[in-house]
């Protein structure tokens, strides 16, 4: 894998602090989007093999996640909030079109990005969505974290201030992911919980049929939380999809180099097609 270039920004949306990176150049831009409560560093692995292949990969921090900003107002949460963060980002970017992917809540995301701003996507890439079949199991994850965020305050302080207490660079890279993870705040996390699961979770099957670009969807077995199932549906419906299924939760976390190929390989046929579409656009959000 060849050296690529790595700078930070940042960029306003509805007044809110968005914090992004930007892996390589050039105008064959992919946009990564986290899972729920995790940081844009998940992605950062992938974002390396994708601009290393010639992409120019950004990966982002979505409200009330990583360094951005984590107000503690549900309304300002939600799968269409997010997918417009999105599209602000590109604008901020002048990127007129990007395969935009992500992971769990990034892939649901994705999904709405294509339903609200189709003309801004290149392709998508849909890893472990969380559709219809998941509902039981994400109320069960999700609802005691809500629970304890909003009546138990000091424990989810409290394990903030232990995961900030290792230093990230003496453990392997996905404890420092979970970790990051484990950095939350009571307020927004309950926020945006809320916001999330009362609110739309994903475009309908109705809209889903009608997003026209190429998607490479990836499911997982056994993952109670996403599984394979909604991908393999979301396969189905999407009209130009090609489906993978991957070998194990982790076979993209750890041995990712199956999976990052065939990421790498998508991207490339996505912008091989015709010339890239450029946008002026203003600044901020």
């Amino acid at each position: 894998m060849r050296l690529v270039s790595e700078r930070i920004g940042q960029f306003f949306c509805d007044g809110h602090r968005l914090e992004y990176t930007e892996y390589g150049s050039g105008d064959r831009w992919v946009v990564l989007v986290h899972g729920q409560l995790m940081p844009r560093r998940m992605h950062q692995p992938l974002a390396r093999t994708l601009a290393s292949a010639g992409a120019h990969v950004v990966t982002v921090d979505l409200l009330g996640h990583g360094r951005s900003d984590r107000p503690e107002d549900p309304l300002l949460y939600s799968m269409t909030a997010f997918a417009e963060q999105v599209v602000a980002l590109l604008d901020e970017l002048g990127a007129g079109q990007a395969v935009v992917g992500g992971t769990s809540l990034g892939a649901n995301v994705s999904l709405e990005v294509a339903t609200i701003a189709p003309e801004r996507l290149r392709g998508l890439i849909i890893e472990m969505p969380v559709l219809d079949n998941a509902l039981e199991a994400g109320i069960l994850a999700f609802a005691p974290l809500l629970f304890v965020s909003r009546f138990l305050p000091g424990a989810v302080t409290a394990v903030r201030w232990a995961s900030r207490s290792v230093p990230r660079g003496v453990v392997p890279f996905w404890t420092g992911i979970a970790l990051d993870t484990l950095n939350q705040r009571p307020g927004a996390v309950a926020a945006a919980i809320h916001g999330i699961f009362f609110g739309r979770i994903a475009p309908s099957s109705r809209q889903r049929r009608a997003i026209d670009v190429p998607a490479l969807v990836v499911g997982h077995q056994r993952d109670p939380i996403h599984p394979a199932a909604d991908a393999a549906m979301v396969a189905e419906e999407l009209p130009r999809a090609e489906f993978v299924q991957a070998r194990s939760i982790l076979e993209w976390r750890v041995h990712p180099e199956r999976l990052d190929e065939l990421a790498a390989d998508f991207v490339e046929r996505c912008w091989a097609a015709d010339a890239p579409v450029s946008v002026d656009a203003p600044s901020g959000g």
